[in-house]
């Protein structure tokens, strides 16, 4: 199975997030944490990794809402 690095964050708390969205769309993740994990609150840099095929679906859950044009 391949594996592709969706985003990355400057807190663990916020691939967890992420992961439990797509995780609702039945999309498996993994979090790599990228760093050593620090004290006093400041979080710890992570990776969110989901498998190739599902890459453009998790973008497209992940992204922001297109603002309405007003014709």
């Amino acid at each position: 199975m391949t594996w592709t690095t969706l985003l990355t964050t400057s807190t663990r708390w916020q691939a967890e997030l992420m992961q439990q969205l797509l995780a609702s769309h039945d999309i498996p993740t993994k979090i790599i944490d990228l760093g050593v994990k620090s004290y006093l609150g400041a979080g710890t840099p992570a990776a969110l990794q989901v498998r190739l095929q599902d890459k453009w679906t998790a973008l497209l859950l992940l992204s922001p809402p297109e603002d309405e044009q007003e014709t």
